[in-house]
């Protein structure tokens, strides 16, 4: 049974469309992907799954049960980060995290939630010192205090360093091989192809296409093999179909007589996919 289901929800800002006829499932102990450009209905999906928009139309259910007929215990099972973070700055990192941990009846402990985003040594510094950056990385510690079944990404790297970035990317990775379900948001292509097991192309408020990112390539992309070689002094470069390459004896001399520069599939980029797809860009 999918841990998230949603089937026809349509949910409007009076005239401004959020999400419309927005169906999809969600499997256990996988990166779910929500991919799509600003005002798609990212963040507007995100708000109805947490409950803090509950005039919408149409059925979700998360656990098996319909969302409307979960109460307070549902947020013992979820933990939520979003795009702008939730913390008080007149707090210290340590105290922000205290007081979010009395709201849930288990939690981990604040300092551990702190060193599995790489916090723990500025636990005792204010938050009106921070970085973006750290900012969000002590959201997403927030996020992870009920140690949640189900955990709502929306943007998470943005503000990140490259090293803060790779260091959440790996921490995701670790709790969805430890049974841990992802909902990820992103406009980021390269994001979601090194994270999601899986990703959906949302546009105007419905998804338009589903698939593993690799197998999205595969299908999408060209049926060719690039190679760039040295031959005589020079650089040359050919195409080869992937289709019986094995016994294609040009591509086997280039192998054998030549100095090999590069090899490479002519595979699309998930942003070239999407452009195909739906005929808008992720920005």
């Amino acid at each position: 049974m999918p841990v998230i289901e949603v089937r026809d929800v349509r949910k409007y800002y009076g005239e401004s469309r959020g999400v419309e006829n927005l169906s999809f499932e969600v499997e256990k102990g996988e990166i779910y992907g929500f991919l799509g450009p600003n005002g798609a209905g990212k963040t507007t999906t995100v708000k109805i799954l947490v409950k803090i928009i509950k005039d919408y139309t149409g059925d979700v259910k998360v656990f098996g049960k319909k969302l409307e007929e979960w109460g307070k215990d549902y947020y013992n099972k979820i933990g939520v980060s979003f795009e702008f973070p939730a913390v008080y700055s007149r707090l210290t990192a340590l105290e922000n995290l205290e007081f979010f941990a009395s709201f849930y009846s288990k939690h981990l402990d604040p300092m551990e939630a702190l060193k599995l985003v790489g916090l723990d040594k500025e636990s005792d510094k204010l938050v009106s010192g921070f970085s973006k950056g750290m900012k969000k990385k002590l959201d997403l510690a927030r996020a992870l205090l009920p140690d949640p079944e189900i955990l709502f990404l929306d943007e998470p790297l943005e503000g990140l360093d490259p090293a803060s970035a790779r260091r959440a990317k790996d921490l995701f990775l670790e709790l969805r091989d430890a049974g841990k379900t992802i909902f990820l948001t992103t406009h980021n292509m390269y994001v979601a192809d090194e994270l999601c097991d899986r990703v959906a192309f949302i546009v105007d408020g419905a998804v338009r296409l589903v698939d593993n990112p690799g197998e999205l390539k595969i299908r999408m992309g060209k049926r060719l093999v690039r190679v760039e070689y040295v031959a005589a002094g020079d650089v040359s470069v050919k195409e080869f179909s992937i289709e019986g390459i094995g016994r294609n004896e040009e591509f086997l001399d280039i192998l054998r007589n030549h100095e090999v520069r590069r090899i490479n599939t002519e595979e699309p980029t998930l942003e070239e996919i999407f452009l195909k797809v739906t005929g808008r860009r992720l920005v």
